[in-house]
């Protein structure tokens, strides 16, 4: 079985790969499917459904990741790609079981991001952190 920090670094290049092309080949998608299995397959039906915002705050430039759940209640998930998401799943199956590398709202968000796919919500700084003190 592969590390954790391998499958992490590999997955980095592969979006770096994908963020400089604009576009995911079938062997990038190929090889995120092998690192994420079915949570890639959930968070390109999230992207294809327009479920991932960036909010960017301005003047700081800071920005976290606002992504849709496949739920019928359709909720909002805040994201930061690579640390954390407010959902359960992340929670329950990446920081307590350790059974994933990432949930899928933490793929939907990277994906989007690489191939453009991102609506851009810019806000103040003063309601970037109004949203963020709700977590």
């Amino acid at each position: 079985m592969t590390s954790p920090a391998v499958s992490i670094t590999v997955a980095d290049a592969v979006w770096e790969q994908i963020k400089s092309s604009r576009s995911a080949s079938d062997d990038h998608l190929s090889i995120l499917h092998f690192l994420f299995g079915r949570n890639l397959e959930r968070a390109t039906r999230i992207v294809d459904q327009g479920g991932v915002r960036k909010v960017s705050a301005a003047p700081s430039g800071r920005s976290f990741f606002l992504v849709v759940g496949e739920s019928k209640r359709k909720e909002e998930y805040i994201c930061f790609p690579e640390h954390h998401c407010t959902c359960y799943s992340f929670f329950y199956d990446v920081v307590n079981r350790g059974e994933h590398l990432c949930c899928k709202h933490q793929i939907a968000a990277r994906l989007a991001e690489a191939v453009g796919e991102v609506v851009e919500v810019e806000v103040s700084d003063e309601q970037l952190a109004t949203m963020l003190s709700k977590l």
